[in-house]
């Protein structure tokens, strides 16, 4: 079964994955998983720790002249700014200093703190950060290689920021290239200049914004996943992967919560068949029974404002509990295209694992005979 761990601090040495059950003979692009890290640390409205770091991935085992081993990979990612934090960070000694007292609304800081007994909150507050998903989207960014010679293609943009709500249609011609070329990640782009407009706005007043992500996959054959277990539906699975990912509040798939507000006859996919079964619309999102159906799948993720606010918002302190100010941590006032590449990579690992556990095999030859057998028994279904 294909899984994985990350460790490290936001401001510690590095952060590692280490990646279990990736088959042998995976061809392996060390530019293709920091492509997904330099697009992470892009979009407008990110902070000063991005002008630091320059993320770049070392793979340490698991992989030999490019191509997987079968046995567990191992990455690492540096961070550049351990440099000024190795006296207060240090494994072995550390000098006390930056020490946080006072537990930043909406952060894991208070309940953090109580659970694991620390009355120093940064040992909370560096591992709950968000940096730690530059290493999940390495790990993305990574499993996604096994996909890409069965045309499994992933693709992200970002659908809301804030108020703003992007104009343009998905489906129209160059969409996903303005995505790419857009600060925000909108396919508009008197949008993407709004949406700019609006960041600016929230970062004069001290606040932050949120936004809404959207994930599509296409190519992915019909039959990931299962409903027979709880635990092997794919949209249980996905919804579990991107719900993990730091700020995260809300996830939907296909029509989502929308699906709730019309008659069926609105919801439900009309099939047909030409040669192969298809669906007249898409409202599912690709997902039926908790099996993938064949057509793209459709994930979206709401992710709530970032919780350090230049305009701190009243707190308690843990030792005296006099009222305060929350500590404010150097931090963005908008991440949400960043978010969009996040979501993207739990999407990606979620999809690669259930991919894998349906044509599973200890190489990629077996895995593709695997696949083609089952690809030429469901066309005759």
């Amino acid at each position: 079964m294909l899984r994985y761990f990350t460790a490290g601090e936001t401001h510690g040495k590095c952060l590692t994955v280490i990646i279990e059950g990736m088959p042998s003979g995976v061809r392996i692009s060390l530019d293709a998983i920091n492509e997904q890290l330099a697009r992470r640390q892009k979009g407008y409205g990110r902070g000063g720790r991005m002008l630091i770091e320059k993320d770049t991935a070392e793979i340490l085992s698991g992989v030999r002249g490019g191509i997987t081993l079968g046995s567990p990979i191992a990455m690492k990612i540096e961070n550049k700014d351990w440099k000024n934090w190795e006296e207060i960070m240090g494994t072995e000694k550390s000098n006390g200093e930056k020490s946080v007292d006072c537990p930043r609304p909406g952060h894991a800081d208070l309940t953090g703190g109580m659970k694991y007994n620390h009355t120093d909150l940064r040992n909370v507050l560096e591992r709950a950060s968000a940096r730690e998903t530059a290493a999940r989207v390495a790990v993305g960014a990574l499993v996604r290689q096994a996909l890409e010679p069965f045309g499994i293609e992933f693709l992200s943009h970002v659908k809301r920021i804030g108020e703003v709500e992007d104009a343009a249609d998905v489906n129209a011609p160059g969409f996903f290239e303005n995505v790419l070329n857009s600060p925000v990640g909108f396919g508009d782009k008197e949008s993407a200049q709004k949406a700019m407009e609006y960041i600016d706005k929230i970062k004069k007043s001290g606040e932050s914004c949120g936004g809404i992500v959207e994930t599509i996959v296409k190519g992915v054959p019909a039959g990931l996943g299962s409903y027979v277990h709880y635990d092997r539906k794919l949209d249980a699975n996905l919804a579990f992967g991107v719900m993990s990912v730091q700020a995260i509040k809300g996830v939907e798939i296909g029509m989502g919560f929308g699906a709730s507000e019309v008659p069926g006859s609105h919801v439900h996919d009309e099939i047909t068949y030409e040669g192969e079964f298809a669906r007249l619309s898409n409202n599912a999102g690709g997902i039926e029974g908790g099996m993938s159906n064949g057509e793209d799948i459709v994930v979206r993720a709401a992710m709530k404002p970032i919780p350090t606010l230049y305009n701190p918002l009243k707190t308690v302190n843990i030792k005296d509990k006099s009222v305060h100010k929350a500590t404010v941590e150097r931090s963005d006032v908008c991440a949400v295209p960043a978010c969009a590449v996040v979501v993207e990579a739990a999407v990606a690992f979620e999809i690669a694992k259930a991919f894998l556990d349906k044509f599973s095999g200890d190489c990629m030859a077996d895995v593709r005979a695997y696949y083609e057998a089952y690809k030429n028994r469901i066309k005759n279904f």
